[in-house]
């Protein structure tokens, strides 16, 4: 991954409020109600500022979203043998601890 690629992806992660781990629910909570904050509806007199904060939000969860889903996992007999993970302990190895 690209040191700019990485950047961005930490970008996002700060503008959804994720902690150094998240869970994928985590992550779709996080989006749901910064969407619900910033939808342009329940900002009539700032309509222009909320269109784009909901548009950054986007942004940042389909990048997440794209990593997460496009995310390789190893199936070498060394690599499955090496470390068996429970779904926590996969995420918490790839992604940090707090």
């Amino acid at each position: 991954m690209s040191s700019s690629h990485f950047a961005k992806l930490i970008k996002a992660k700060t503008l959804l409020g994720l902690r150094e781990t998240s869970t994928l629910k985590e992550i779709k909570n996080k989006y749901k109600n910064l969407m619900k904050k910033w939808h342009p509806d329940k900002h009539k007199d700032d309509v222009e500022k909320a269109t784009k904060m909901s548009t950054q939000i986007n942004e940042a969860y389909e990048l997440i979203l794209d990593y997460c889903n496009n995310y390789e996992f190893s199936f070498k007999e060394e690599d499955i043998k090496q470390k068996t993970y429970t779904p926590q302990e996969w995420w918490h190895d790839k992604f940090g601890g707090r």
